[in-house]
């Protein structure tokens, strides 16, 4: 393979950041330091940007099978290394659910033959994710499956979940949980509250969440084993979570860009572009989400990429679809809201987008280290932007960031030494 050397830019590594070149061989980092050169070697002139290790994203929704209207593998990951992202694991509500190693195979397959980002197939925990019973979960790990979940439905019976979480420990692996009780969500479209009373709209309860994130909870500290909480969203669920890590809980969380860049107020427009599950919450769940996320108590930040079709958005508020299309804002938005913001340093950003993701998974990957693949995301941090979701490759231009003033533009995506993506005309 080709020699590429990355010339003049700053590195983003775990103890900082430091000027430095970087020598990418085979596919790999073989040298970070000064004054680098290397005969034959493709030279990439980063002055002035940033070299962050790729961004890895723990939850997407590719679509395919079954919703390529929707999206597909093809445009999900164009629009995943748009945004610096090297690698994103696929949830598992296609149709047919991936459920199956065949399914598994599948998804692995088509993700090497669009040849962009690197496709991680997240198994379904039961069949049909109709939480019933268990899914093949080792064939699909044999055919590739990183971790399984039924994420867009919690697994509401405790045994057969507490079952998911002993046979997922048991081949390496672990369960993401979309927690949600359903009783209690009972329809509502919005968060529970004085703007969903004001707009008219059934609310969710924040008791919706937090509940069924206890339970997660206390099957993993019974039975001491991993498990990895989805999209968190309210001030309780921050701090059960941070409770049960001070107790010693082998738990990790995530949490999305609209949790700690939007509250409520933005649904009084009736833009179903607003329209997520869980929902956008209050200014103190957002200033928590915050909190979390500097102290730990949260790992790591994740798109939930979700697009749709424009006719699923363009109805009602209490008909439209759920989601929000983020692999291509989530980077500029959380450079934005936490770097500038005062809340993250940006070595820290780079451990809850790159390290933590591969850490949880066990994926290659995350950190800038001589001998590591190179999967690398360089950004001009100084450059601003408008958010224009016509702008966008993936299908789903589904966003209520549209007009949005950030920070941090992408410029390249590299993926195992090959630039999978480049913006550097901007």
């Amino acid at each position: 393979m080709k020699k590429l050397l990355i010339k003049g830019g700053t590195a983003v590594l775990p103890q900082g950041c430091a000027a430095c070149d970087i020598l990418v061989e085979n596919g790999k980092i073989a040298q970070i330091g000064q004054g680098l050169s290397a005969a034959g070697a493709q030279v990439l002139d980063a002055a002035g940007l940033h070299v962050f290790p790729g961004l890895i994203d723990l939850h997407v929704h590719l679509r395919e099978p079954g919703f390529e209207y929707k999206e597909d593998i093809a445009s999900g990951s164009a629009a995943a290394v748009r945004g610096g992202f090297t690698q994103v694991c696929c949830m598992p509500n296609t149709s047919p659910v991936c459920d199956n190693a065949a399914i598994v195979s599948y998804i692995v397959q088509r993700g090497r033959e669009v040849g962009l980002c690197k496709v991680r197939p997240v198994g379904a925990m039961t069949v049909g994710e109709r939480g019933e019973s268990l899914a093949e979960m080792g064939k699909m790990k044999d055919a590739g499956a990183v971790a399984f979940s039924d994420d867009g439905k919690p697994v509401s019976d405790s045994r057969i979940l507490r079952l998911a979480m002993e046979y997922a420990s048991g081949f390496g692996t672990l369960t993401l949980s979309h927690c949600e009780d359903k009783a209690l969500a009972d329809g509502g479209v919005v968060n529970e509250g004085y703007n969903s009373t004001l707009a008219g709209l059934k609310g969710i309860p924040r008791a919706a969440e937090e509940v069924d994130v206890a339970r997660v909870i206390l099957l993993a500290e019974t039975l001491g084993l991993r498990a990895h909480i989805c999209h968190v969203s309210t001030r309780g669920a921050v701090q059960l979570l941070r409770e049960a890590k001070a107790r010693g809980v082998r738990v990790t969380a995530e949490t999305c860009p609209h949790y700690f860049t939007l509250t409520d107020d933005a649904i009084a427009s009736f833009d179903a572009n607003t329209k997520v599950n869980p929902p956008l919450r209050e200014q103190a769940d957002v200033e928590a989400v915050k909190a979390g996320l500097a102290d730990g108590t949260l790992d790591c930040i994740v798109t939930d990429h979700a697009p749709h079709h424009a006719d699923e958005k363009n109805v009602e508020y209490n008909l439209a679809a759920f989601g929000i299309s983020g692999l291509e804002t989530s980077f500029a938005l959380s450079y934005t809201a936490l770097v500038r913001g005062g809340v993250l340093r940006i070595e820290q950003l780079a451990e809850k987008m790159s390290a933590a993701p591969a850490r949880i998974l066990g994926l290659e990957g995350g950190v800038l280290e001589e001998g590591a693949a190179a999967d690398l995301m360089l950004a001009d941090l100084q450059e601003k932007f408008v958010i224009d979701p016509s702008e966008f490759v993936s299908k789903g231009k589904n966003t209520p960031f549209a007009g949005r003033e950030v920070y941090g533009r992408v410029k390249y995506t590299i993926v195992d030494g090959a630039v999978k993506f480049s913006n550097k005309k901007q």
